[in-house]
């Protein structure tokens, strides 16, 4: 007999399975009889997994990247980063990143679609990637701690609520844009979900729940520009 969680679940996958992004930027393969050197590729996936809670409630997986890296020290993210040579598609980037980073096994995991790209001001072109985790219990966080310092949850609706959020008006080259914050608290800690991840979060939350959020958006032109 199936309990209601894995119905609810089921239904979801089937749904998003459905879902057809609007666009998409085709993954440029490398020229292996080219003799200049290779370029790094400009590309990268994040998992946006979701689960469903205790309460009922959908929940989506987030990281608090660690103070020790580089770039975005400190920052919630999604797991995810750069696509490698090796990796066949977007899918396969996410995965393997999510299980280096937070020691997430793919076969846990049920990938049912994916999102439009999303392009940062430096080109870098972001593809989230959604997955559904039916059996919570069977993840065990395996934070790599070199590059994570936390592994906690939120719930995904409360990205289209006007409610623990606030916005900045930002402006590149002419166009006026709102970058929105999200505060949340888990285990005594208190996280700050922004920027590109909160973007990818929201749009998520409008697909799932096929409502916008209560709250005016006005995302930054260049997340959708087309990148060649």
């Amino acid at each position: 007999m199936m309990d209601s969680k894995d119905l609810t679940l089921k239904i979801l996958a089937l749904e998003l399975r459905l879902y057809k992004p609007s666009h998409s930027i085709p993954i440029q393969q490398s020229d292996s009889d080219s003799e200049s050197a290779p370029s790094k590729p400009n590309r990268a996936a994040v998992l946006v997994c979701l689960f469903q809670g205790d309460h009922g409630d959908l929940r989506v997986i987030l990281t608090k990247r660690s103070s020790s890296l580089s770039s975005h020290s400190g920052e919630v993210s999604l797991p995810g980063g750069k696509r490698e040579e090796g990796d066949a598609d977007d899918v396969e980037t996410a995965m393997r990143e999510a299980k280096e980073e937070i020691g997430l096994d793919p076969s846990l995991v049920n990938v049912v679609t994916v999102l439009e790209p999303f392009v940062n001001k430096r080109g870098m072109i972001v593809v989230p990637v959604i997955g559904i985790l039916s059996d919570k219990k069977a993840f065990v966080p395996a934070p790599n701690a070199s590059e994570v310092e936390a592994v906690f949850d939120t719930p995904l609706e409360m990205f289209l609520k006007d409610e623990n959020r606030r916005a900045e008006e930002r402006e590149w080259m002419g166009d006026k844009y709102l970058l929105h914050y999200f505060d949340h608290e888990s285990d005594n800690e208190r996280y700050v979900i922004w920027a590109l991840t909160a973007g990818i979060l929201i749009r998520t939350a409008s697909i799932v729940y096929q409502r916008p959020p209560a709250f005016l958006e006005r995302t930054p032109k260049f997340w959708s520009r087309t990148v060649v």
